[in-house]
């Protein structure tokens, strides 16, 4: 049997085990995510999700889909909505079965088909309010499985990342990265963080959001941290060429004001969130360019480079 084939009859085994007598259909792939492998699999209960690792890949980082599973588990009787877990399969290869969870998860300023700018806006600003939620867990309640992460440990998370990309395709950056560097803020006590806290990962059902998924670069560290990359995406003009601008949307100093609470040293956060945004694209350019993953629209990106790198310098003056 295919990789796939002997995936699908483990689901459907382990799914029956949890409701004898479910029927089970074949496993409908999922595309567009980055995290592990990602299947739709219709049962006469209705669909579920499947995430699971690639074959031949080792379970780790964005790949360790148990990881992934624990912590929606834990979080499950908290406000912070997340899919609900059905099954976790630990074995190699690791996958888990979640609730196929009705809603769209677009991100208004990059992602097709465009959302109606008023509905944005206000999933923008619940999206704001309902983030608190998510820093208020008790980090006793979850699976931490490591130190919380500095605002210097997240720099160099993402030095790591852009040293890896050729200079070229990302100038100005070692100017922002060495900015940065110099100014990094104290750490204010940790939270539980997303790690990729945007509107393209919250389904949402009209205004609210039913849940916040992929949850693969979650950790302990800086709030912060994740104010600063959510508004990254508050601004189309971030992105040219490959993005758009929503008129309406609310702006930064109303999302932050949206919050609750006060955040020193934001300005540092928002370059960070746009060098860490310039990294990942910057990477991806690259893999395209030397054929490791070859995607046309990656040839979109420079000018979106460029302007975040900018813009981020701008932010600290």
């Amino acid at each position: 049997m295919t990789f796939e084939e002997t995936l699908g009859a483990r689901v459907a085994a382990a799914l029956q085990r949890v409701d004898p007598g479910l029927e089970v259909q074949a496993l409908e792939p999922l595309l567009g995510g980055h995290s592990g492998l990602t299947y739709r699999v219709p049962t006469s209960n209705g669909p579920v999700v499947v995430k699971a690792v690639p074959e031949g890949q080792r379970p780790v980082g964005r790949h360790d889909m148990v990881r992934q599973a624990r912590i929606m588990q834990a979080l499950a009787p908290t406000d912070v909505p997340v899919p609900e877990i059905i099954v976790v399969d630990e074995t190699e290869t690791a996958w888990f079965a979640m609730e196929f969870v009705t809603g769209e998860s677009l991100e208004p300023v990059l992602d097709d088909p465009e959302v109606e700018p008023g509905l944005a806006a206000a999933r923008m600003r619940r999206a704001a309010e309902i983030l608190p939620a998510l820093h208020d867990v008790p980090l006793d309640k979850i699976p931490v499985d490591g130190p919380a992460l500095s605002p210097e440990d997240e720099l160099q998370r993402w030095s790591r990342t852009m040293a890896a990309v050729p200079p070229e395709l990302v100038p100005g950056a070692a100017d922002l990265e060495a900015r940065l560097a110099a100014s990094v803020p104290e750490a204010v006590a940790p939270t539980l963080v997303h790690g990729d806290y945007r509107l393209g990962n919250i389904i949402s059902t009209g205004l609210d959001p039913a849940a916040v998924i992929d949850w693969e670069i979650w950790s302990t560290g800086d709030p912060r941290v994740e104010l600063g990359w959510f508004l990254v995406f508050a601004d189309g003009t971030n992105f040219p060429g490959v993005g758009r601008e929503v008129p309406g949307l609310p702006s930064e100093e109303e999302l932050v004001e949206l919050y609750g609470r006060p955040l020193d040293d934001l300005a540092w956060f928002n370059a960070l969130g746009r060098f860490k945004m310039a990294a990942i694209m910057g990477h991806n350019l690259r893999r395209h360019r030397e054929g490791r993953h070859v995607d046309p629209d990656q040839e979109r990106l420079p000018d979106t480079i460029i302007t975040l790198i900018r813009t981020g310098r701008d932010r600290l003056g």
